[in-house]
């Protein structure tokens, strides 16, 4: 193995803790929020492992943690990235995690680790994927938040029975990997989209129904939608008034999932009446939950499933453009602004 540097360079966080403010996942400029910095290469201990980077991904998530908007606090200093790839070049006392050196793996940062947006990241060794040999870089870079997500929440529309559902921001990354995942088992997707020119990316997918909440008629197609199409679970990564109009909207024992808060905006509930007496219900998904809850064999069984659906070219991960570490601070919210586009990488 070469030989560890003493530091390194990484893209820190200024700001400690919750910001107080909702104002989405945008950023103007990632250096009014992180700063490239030279610091120590952390060590692993126990079960750690230290995994030299090799491309990070940037997730709506980190946009919410570096600006004091997520559900964890933001530590100042450290390395901001929940999600890479990379080679592990050390590991902690753990006779497991020492059997992981020298391996291609897939990173999601765990609590008490440091983040990817950075040289070399530290994780905890249950929170590592072996990847395939055939998986491209790319891929395996983006392998768990959105495609782990896609698998996740369309095995919830499985396991509670539906035959079709709803999912909000479907030209995102996660949409499209959900369209694709959707056709094979043989559930019936409506999508939203804010642009007609998403509709038939989505609609060349598989998608069946395709609606877009900036025209006029929204709410009249919206309607026919739910009458013709009936689905009874709503995957939401927008959490906005439309949101809400769509869940108002859908059938008796409808369930709305949020995944995620594009939108800074607070919605108006529906009707409180249609959880009563239509018994309909509001509930959260969070990743990092399911992968704590699934048992070893479950968390095999989908890894293995995903990565080889992107070897086969079912899936492919859409890349925007790639930064280095120097070039994030002032071009990150440029390339964000075209996200629908494909995914934007950060290579150290």
């Amino acid at each position: 193995m070469p030989e560890i540097p003493a530091t390194m360079k990484a893209l820190t966080v200024r700001y400690d803790g919750y910001s107080g403010t909702s104002e989405g996942p945008t950023v103007e400029r990632l250096s009014d929020w992180c700063e490239l910095s030279q610091i120590a290469v952390p060590k692993p201990s126990g079960s750690q492992v230290l995994v030299k980077v090799g491309l990070a991904n940037v997730n709506p998530s980190d946009l919410h943690y570096i600006k004091g908007e997520y559900g964890q606090p933001r530590k100042k200093g450290a390395p901001a990235g929940f999600e890479g790839m990379g080679e592990i070049v050390a590991s902690g006392e753990d006779e497991a995690a020492r059997k992981l050196i020298g391996q291609r793996v897939a990173v999601s940062v765990s609590r008490g680790g440091s983040g990817v947006w950075a040289e070399y990241a530290l994780t905890d060794a249950r929170a590592v994927v072996p990847l395939h040999p055939k998986l491209r870089d790319e891929d395996a870079a983006a392998l768990i938040v959105n495609p782990m997500t896609a698998w996740a929440m369309l095995d919830l529309v499985k396991k509670a029975g539906a035959k079709a559902f709803v999912m909000t921001a479907g030209a995102s990354q996660l949409g499209k990997l959900m369209a694709r995942l959707s056709k094979e088992l043989d559930l019936a997707a409506v999508a939203t989209v804010r642009r007609e020119a998403h509709r038939g990316v989505l609609e060349g997918l598989g998608v069946g129904t395709v609606l877009n909440t900036e025209r006029e008629d929204f709410e009249d197609m919206l309607v026919m939608a739910m009458r013709q199409v009936q689905p009874t679970v709503l995957l939401d990564a927008v959490a906005d008034q439309r949101s809400a109009d769509i869940f108002a909207a859908m059938p008796a024992g409808a369930r709305w999932v949020i995944y995620g808060k594009l939108s800074p905006q607070s919605p108006a509930l529906p009707s409180l009446g249609q959880m009563v007496f239509m018994k309909k219900r509001i509930e959260g998904f969070w990743l990092s939950e399911w992968m704590a809850s699934a048992t070893p064999d479950a968390r095999r069984e989908a890894f293995e499933a995903v990565q080889e659906r992107f070897v086969s070219g079912a899936w492919k991960t859409d890349v925007a453009e790639t930064l280095s570490l120097a070039e994030a601070g002032e071009k990150l919210g440029e390339a964000l602004s075209g996200l629908n586009r494909g995914k934007v990488l950060i290579r150290p």
